[in-house]
């Protein structure tokens, strides 16, 4: 069984990975290049996260094979303690991994990692975004675009390299120099890493919480409809002018002209019916006073159209699937007053015909859940969370006190290790990641950078934010894992113990080559989690977030704030939207019972237009006269 436990995981973090690709990214559509390499990214990161509590079991089995190596601590011949490991307890553990397995593996998708964040991944966000036509035209646009980016990090690389040299009587070699690069990525992970846990601490418990009000949801889904909608215009707009602008340059170039086969090009990016309203408009137009683009000006409006047709994608995917969330919660406020206790559907769901909802989530099951159980499960959840989150902020704080041990986690590990319960062990630090990632990567799977980067499920994700969440996982991960094995006090360089590494700790190196990191940034920076935790305790966390809110507000970015006049005004008009939604479908659908709901059945609020253009124009004056 010693290689059965490594298998399972190699094989269930692939899987994971290929779950989570399908349903943030288009598998049928997307670039291979992107999805190969965004595929390859989270998978190396999960491989980290999951064989880490593999790792830290075997070394301490290895550790208890070693006469004067127990629980932790170093014996001496000068200082022996009368506490020996029993070799009738050091059984080898189900999930063991043979020596020299570990070290290879965790350099190969250690390297491979750093290799795909740092060199492959930037390169390949240029160049999926770039609006050229050739391969040479990206590979020249992704060069450009990263060249200021690649010198930035050399410059930091090579300062780093002088002042090891200068500063320390350290030699140069290669192992000296990767351990300097190792040392500057996990830096560069661990400053963003705590902005990210910091955050993820404190909002994933108040989430749940906050979950677990039926009115507080179904408010701020209202705001979400409504600032959905105001999306949905913008995008709408953007995409019928940007089809008017291959409209023009569709006319104007003739089949004979060089530049003909780049405006086939555009016009194969665009949706498939204004493909045939250009066609059938360059049959009729007259192209003698029209002015011939150049080619640069094609290769922007190239970008500009990808750009747009993903965007408008995203929020027609969306739109419905919010709407469909308003009606349900809408549902579970009517039947809470329901003297039957039958859940009661405002239309008919195609997923009531599926064998669970037929045979097991029956209405009355569901009555239980949603307006009963639903409630207290989510209170519960929230305070679970919230003990992790204090047990991880003062083990954050307190992970450098070997003597006496204060760190939480290294408490929990230390208790088993002395009991040689390697499943505890495993367990423990399984739960402990899993929560730190889950703090994490939460928060990068929701960022919004200005609407430019965001993963948007149900396959919407664009090329870019794909490789930009692969670029932060692989950049996160490996600090994450280190903060952690310092937290348990796996770590020689935080714990200063003299004791058996673990061998993801062995291919980081010597962190003491640069003391100044290893002694002040790695031990006092994490504490910065505490500083972020209680501000937002001690000056209420509410009146921390509604003042970032509002400077988003002011920024145009709009926040849910429940005091807020612009929030209420919102809400309204995202009953509005759902009032008018209800009615569009009951009209439309009112002769057909029957048939189900779809989606397209509400996608927009008026299609009565024959122009597609004219469409989305109209669309757009509708959202707009409607919110404003």
């Amino acid at each position: 069984m010693s290689g059965a436990a490594l298998a399972v995981v190699v094989i269930g973090a692939f899987f994971l990975a290929l779950y989570l690709l399908q349903r943030y990214a288009d598998l049928r559509k997307q670039q291979r290049m992107v999805l190969l390499g965004t595929l390859l990214s989270w998978y190396l990161c999960f491989l980290i996260v999951f064989i880490l509590p593999l790792d830290v079991s075997t070394t301490i089995y290895n550790c208890h094979k070693l006469p004067y190596h127990c629980f932790g601590w170093t014996l001496t011949t000068h200082a022996c303690f009368s506490v020996f490991c029993s070799e009738s307890k050091c059984v080898q553990p189900w999930s063991h991994i043979p020596d020299g397995v570990l070290p290879v593996l965790w350099r190969v998708v250690y390297w491979t990692s750093q290799f795909l964040t740092w060199l492959l991944l930037p390169f390949m966000q240029s160049y999926a975004q770039s609006g050229a036509f050739s391969r040479a035209g990206k590979i020249k646009t992704a060069l450009i675009e990263n060249a200021i980016y690649y010198g930035t990090y050399l410059l930091i690389f090579i300062s780093l390299l002088i002042y090891v040299t200068t500063q320390t009587k350290w030699k140069l070699s290669w192992t000296g120099i990767q351990t300097v690069g190792i040392t500057a990525a996990n830096t560069w992970g661990l400053f963003l890493l705590v902005l990210l846990l910091g955050y993820g601490l404190v909002d994933i418990p108040r989430s749940y919480w906050l979950s677990s009000r039926h009115g507080h949801l179904l408010t701020k889904t209202y705001f979400n409809v409504a600032k959905m909608a105001t999306e949905k215009a913008a995008a709408e707009e953007n995409l019928a002018n940007v089809m008017e602008e291959v409209a023009a340059v569709h006319v104007s170039v003739r089949l004979s002209s060089c530049l003909r086969k780049y405006v086939d090009t555009i016009l194969t990016k665009c949706p498939t019916e204004y493909q045939e309203e250009m066609r059938r408009d360059g049959e009729t137009s007259s192209v003698e006073h029209s002015i011939l683009p150049t080619k640069g000006g094609l290769v922007k409006l190239h970008k500009k159209v990808i750009c747009a047709v993903q965007r408008h994608n995203q929020v027609r995917v969306q739109w419905p699937i919010l709407l469909d969330k308003a009606f349900h919660l809408e549902d579970v406020a009517k039947s809470q007053t329901c003297p039957a206790r039958q859940f009661i559907h405002s239309f008919p769901s195609t997923q009531n015909r599926s064998w669970i909802r037929r045979f097991i989530y029956r209405p009355s099951v569901e009555w239980y859940w949603e307006c009963v159980l639903r409630q207290g499960f989510y209170r519960l959840l929230a305070v679970f969370l919230c003990l992790l989150s204090i047990a991880v902020v003062w083990s954050e704080c307190t992970f450098f006190s070997t003597h006496p041990v204060l760190s939480l986690f290294a408490v929990f590990v230390q208790t088993a290790e002395k009991q040689y319960n390697y499943i505890c062990i495993e367990m423990v630090c399984f739960v402990s990641i899993l929560f730190l990632c889950v703090c994490v990567y939460s928060t990068v799977f929701r960022i919004r950078v200005f609407n430019y980067y965001h993963l948007v499920p149900h396959h919407q994700t664009d090329a870019y934010s794909l490789q930009f969440s692969s670029m932060l996982f692989c950049r996160l991960t490996p600090p994450l894992c280190l903060n952690f094995l310092g937290l348990i006090h796996m770590d020689s360089a935080i714990s200063h113990e003299d004791r058996i590494q673990t061998s993801y700790t062995s291919i980081m190196g010597s962190m003491h080559l640069l003391s100044f990191i290893s002694d002040g940034f790695y031990i006092y920076y994490p504490m910065l989690v505490l500083l972020l935790f209680n501000v937002c305790i001690f000056f209420d966390i509410h009146s921390v977030i509604h003042f970032s809110s509002r400077c988003l507000n002011l920024l145009g970015f709009h926040q849910y704030i429940t005091d807020d006049e612009l929030t209420s005004d919102l809400v309204d008009e995202g009953k509005e939207l759902i009032r008018r939604g209800k009615k569009a479908w009951r009209d439309r659908y009112a002769d057909n019972e029957g048939a189900g709901r779809t989606r397209a059945g509400y996608t927009e609020l008026n299609e009565n237009q024959k122009s597609p253009l004219a469409k989305l124009k109209k669309n757009g004056r509708i959202y707009r006269k409607l919110l404003y």
